[in-house]
């Protein structure tokens, strides 16, 4: 199996565009019909909803992206059902042939970081099977070689936070140390492991998270680490746009995946396209957002050089 990415790299070239489908199933938001007609479902029969939601939207997408990305929590949140959905959808996005970035934000120190990575990281190497997932970084450098160490083993990769999409993160992550904010010591320590990882592509197997909705910080770090994929996350719900996200890519239009969720796995639930769908062609709705965000990713970055 090619290093992780190489593999992101070449699904991003096959697809010829960089879009990240996140997979957030919310009970209040599924299309009409999934969920029995009462007030009360059962976290069993919401796990059940999960999953044909996931494996619907996974249908539709798995031929337009390189990969998709479940989050853990609104699995966790309705229980052991929800967590065998989420084993289960992974499996299915995998057969489908889409890389799967499990957005777990998991961390802690020594046995227990390792626990997780081996837990997760590894398709058909682990119980989870995600070919890589997100981590915090706040617990320093013993809390994230175990998962830098299992990944290298295992072909697989890591998305380390970095700057956040969220409007709070700042509080912690702008902070200055040493004449510097705190994101960027850690992007210096990111873009160290990705270099100590690096595959043929260029890129290593250590990647970052850095939001939309910071376009000159994210721009910013493109530059002080040209070896670091960027995950990155708030574009369309959060208000990142394709102008926002232009500065993650390199110039062949690579080394940046972009994440929607909401606006593209809800899409039937949006003005745009409600009239023209509505929730009995919810997959239609998700199969048309998903290009038109393609479209814009294409003409208003550097991704559009993938098709050169």
């Amino acid at each position: 199996m090619l290093d992780f990415p190489d593999r992101l790299d070449a699904a991003v070239r096959r697809c010829q565009n960089p879009v990240l489908v996140g997979l957030d199933p919310r009970s209040e938001m599924l299309p009409e019909g999934m969920l029995p007609d009462r007030a009360d479902p059962t976290p069993a029969e919401i796990a059940a909803a999960f999953g044909e939601f996931c494996r619907g939207v996974i249908d539709v997408v798995a031929p337009l992206v390189p990969a998709v990305k479940p989050q853990a929590a609104f699995f966790e949140e309705i229980g052991p059902s929800g967590m065998a959905v989420l084993a289960e959808t992974i499996a299915y996005a995998t057969d489908k042939g889409l890389l799967v970035i499990l957005d777990a934000k998991r961390n802690d120190i020594g046995s227990t970081a390792a626990a997780y990575a081996r837990g997760m990281l590894g398709p058909g190497q682990s119980v989870w099977g995600a070919d890589a997932m997100t981590v915090s970084p706040y617990l320093g450098d013993d809390s994230l070689r175990p998962f830098v160490e299992v990944a290298s083993q295992r072909a697989a990769g890591v998305f380390v936070l970095v700057k956040t999409s969220n409007p709070g993160g700042g509080m912690l992550q702008d902070l200055i140390a040493d004449g510097r904010p705190l994101y960027r010591h850690v992007a210096r320590y990111v873009e160290g492991l990705a270099v100590e990882t690096a595959g043929a592509c260029g890129y290593g197997s250590v990647g970052a998270v850095v939001g939309a909705t910071y376009p000159d910080q994210l721009a910013e770090l493109r530059s002080e680490m040209p070896q670091t994929w960027f995950l990155v996350p708030g574009f369309g719900a959060q208000g990142g746009t394709a102008g926002d996200v232009a500065g993650a890519f390199d110039e062949q239009g690579t080394g940046a995946i972009v994440n929607s969720s909401r606006g593209i796995i809800f899409a039937h639930s949006q003005a745009q396209y409600a009239d023209r769908f509505g929730s009995s062609r919810w997959q239609e709705a998700v199969e048309a957002a998903t290009q038109a965000m393609i479209e814009r990713l294409r003409s208003e970055t550097p991704a559009g050089r993938l098709g050169g």
